[in-house]
């Protein structure tokens, strides 16, 4: 059967590249409903999921989807669902569910406008639902933002990879400008793909501990069927598995609700990454991620020919976000510009990690994207 396209450049839609590097990172389960923007990625599911001896499942609506991603994980698979931004504010419960089982598994959201069925437009209006969505305030969460067709596939890998190191739901935070994008893609030779699979336990099953890790680490997985004892519950549970639904035996659970958060946190350096330009001597730093950051760029290139010194920083990783390091990067610029296609969600966090926040200018847009003279214009201003 096929497996992964052939290495080399390839000339494709974002949404595909998103499905080449879900299965070049091993991706053999596919459960969906199909959304605008992101209709595209379960249309090449279904055709690549049974050439490549995987499995695909157009479910009955995304709170469904989400579940059956879940369960296929547990069987032993890699597992991915895609949708936008209605069907991810349905599937909130089953994330949740998903951190509280430390479940590996990929959400594709190709962002459009809100609130509610909204437009297929793009937008970034649902950063803050990524990491606030669930219940509970007990987690920490990955998510990435693409800004090319590259990166719809590298950064799929790279969710992929991250869900499986650390036992998390990873949400790839794309856009329709982004998803609907055609352009250049290049497929590295297989073994130049860093690929990273869940740890199998070490001990025989009588010695084997379900929950059992160290504070900055995901315990070992089993699958349905190794052999071992397997109970997954989101109930509030011990280390051994056992739900705790009483006060006096909430001790024996705090370690392992509280690694939900530490093996995210403790981890934050070798999780988050960014793309910075001309931060040495920076005056104005343009922030930015997604699709915005192909402008921001632009438009960074243009105010250093005339002699403005502006600086360039995009997120790559949204969630964790990592506030020193967004302190050292911004630490010499009179002016921080955030440009992002909603309401104002980074500018906050960015608002928050900055000691002077009258530092930081939003530069918003409700829908699509925005150009290079925009930013430019923002940045001329504050000058």
């Amino acid at each position: 059967m096929e497996k992964g396209m052939s290495s080399g450049m390839h000339f494709m839609l974002g949404n595909h590249t998103c499905v080449e590097g879900a299965i070049a990172a091993g991706c053999r389960f596919f459960a969906g409903y199909p959304i605008t923007p992101a209709s595209e990625i379960a249309e090449r599911m279904a055709r690549r999921m049974p050439e490549t001896d995987g499995i695909f499942i157009q479910m009955e609506d995304e709170i469904a989807s989400i579940c059956a991603v879940t369960g296929a994980s547990w069987a032993g698979l890699k597992a991915m669902t895609a949708t936008s931004g209605p069907g991810f504010s349905l599937m909130q419960e089953g994330i949740g569910f998903a951190v509280a089982t430390e479940t590996p598994c990929v959400i594709i959201n190709v962002q459009r406008i809100g609130p509610s069925t909204g437009s297929i437009f793009g937008q970034q209006g649902d950063v803050m639902q990524a990491r606030w969505g669930t219940h509970g305030n007990c987690h920490e969460i990955i998510a990435l933002a693409p800004s090319s067709v590259q990166e719809m596939f590298d950064l799929t890998i790279d969710a992929f990879n991250l869900s499986e190191k650390y036992r998390v739901p990873v949400i790839l935070l794309a856009e329709a400008s982004v998803g609907h994008l055609r352009e250049s893609l290049i497929i590295p030779e297989p073994e130049q793909i860093k690929i990273v699979n869940r740890k199998k336990p070490s001990v025989p099953p009588e010695k084997f501990v379900l929950w059992e890790a160290e504070e900055n680490d995901s315990p070992p997985m089993v699958a349905f069927g190794d052999g071992y004892r397997v109970y997954y519950t989101a109930h509030l549970h011990t280390e051994k598995g056992y739900p705790v639904l009483s006060l006096p035996k909430y001790p024996l659970a705090e370690k392992v609700l509280k690694r939900l958060s530490s093996k995210i946190k403790l981890n934050i350096n070798k999780i988050t990454k960014f793309e910075t330009r001309y931060l040495d001597d920076a005056k104005i730093i343009v922030v930015s991620y997604g699709s915005s950051a192909r402008a921001a760029l632009r438009a960074v290139f243009e105010a250093r020919k005339a002699g403005i010194k502006a600086g360039y920083l995009r997120l790559i990783t949204v969630w964790p976000f990592h506030d020193q390091k967004i302190k050292e990067l911004c630490a010499s610029a009179n002016t921080i510009i955030v440009a992002e296609v909603n309401n104002g969600q980074i500018v906050h966090e960015i608002q928050r990690s900055i000691d002077d926040r009258e530092k930081v200018v939003p530069l918003l847009k409700l829908a699509d994207t925005h150009t290079p003279g925009e930013i430019l214009t923002k940045i001329e201003e504050a000058t």
